[in-house]
């Protein structure tokens, strides 16, 4: 058992990573991409609005630069692998590299903090009258839902159709006319945009940006979505897509759990969440298999 400050804590981490999250579904599922980028873009979102914040930019502004900066990055990923023929996977670590020296460039620093200064959630308490526990995680709730229900609306567009029949089916999008190269392009500039606001709400929630903050984001992105489908299912893109914000959740609710086992004189400490995340995704992988073993075997029993 987790203690009701833990289980808050997993809850804002689940929804401030929630975007994160709608983003790595995009690239992975949705365009079939494998895209590492992500792990440069979180921080280069939180370096982007830190500054803009530490310049005097209003916390949402920093939003939307975070946004847009995040956008560039993947825009010239997928031009990498479009353009230039360079593989997915290749061109996504080119980007994650040189991303490590632009946000220390614009940071000026490793890590630029934001204590003293008004954020975005400073703002939301003091306008909710909640206590920080629990109005944080409404307000990165709220963000996420929003991000959630705008994606499902873009995905219903004769252009979101087009993104996912790019993903599907690439001959047949080219056959019809569309513009692969264009598709792939900008949906990889829309996920990093979407990792990169989530970097920027994570900078401002824990008061500092720093340029290791993105390591294993890729990884804790794809256990979330994978955990969300094996969980509550993939029938349909939305189904998929409000699976992968539950999975978010469930992941970082699965990791304050682990963190809190005790066996003797063992436990967890926060250097062994890479394994800990590694066994939660071999589990979730798995775990339909099991299932489907167990169901023939009670049939062969019954």
């Amino acid at each position: 058992m987790i203690s009701l400050y833990a289980f808050m804590g997993a809850l804002e981490q689940g929804t401030a990573f929630g975007l994160m999250v709608l983003g790595v579904y995009l690239t992975f599922r949705v365009l079939d991409f494998p895209d590492l980028t992500v792990d440069g873009s979180l921080p280069l979102g939180a370096a982007v609005s830190a500054v803009a914040i530490s310049s005097g930019y209003h916390p949402i502004a920093g939003i939307i630069m975070a946004a847009g900066a995040g956008f560039l990055a993947g825009a010239v990923t997928g031009i990498l692998n479009t353009k230039f023929k360079i593989l997915h996977l290749l061109a996504s670590i080119l980007t994650m590299i040189s991303l490590y020296s632009i946000n220390i460039r614009i940071m000026g620093r490793p890590n630029i903090t934001l204590l003293g200064e008004d954020t975005l959630i400073d703002q939301f308490v003091n306008f909710s009258g909640l206590p920080p526990y629990l109005s944080t995680p409404i307000l990165f709730a709220l963000i996420s839902a929003t991000a959630l229900i705008i994606l499902i609306w873009f995905l219903k567009t004769s252009f979101g159709l087009a993104m996912l029949a790019t993903g599907d089916n690439p001959k047949m999008i080219t056959s019809l006319g569309v513009n692969r190269d264009m598709m792939i392009i900008f949906g990889v500039g829309l996920s990093n945009a979407m990792v990169a606001m989530s970097g920027a709400l994570v900078a401002q929630n824990q008061g500092a940006a720093d340029v290791n903050m993105g390591i294993g984001t890729i990884i804790a992105g794809l256990a979330s979505v994978i955990i969300g489908e094996t969980l509550f299912g993939k029938v349909n893109v939305t189904r998929a897509m409000f699976s992968a914000l539950l999975g978010s959740i469930v992941y970082r609710i699965a990791i304050a759990l682990a963190l809190g086992v005790r066996i003797g004189d063992f436990a967890f400490t926060p250097s062994d969440l890479n394994l800990i995340t590694a066994v939660l995704v071999v589990t979730a992988l798995i775990s339909p298999q099991i299932k489907t073993k167990l169901i023939g075997w009670r049939h062969h029993n019954a």
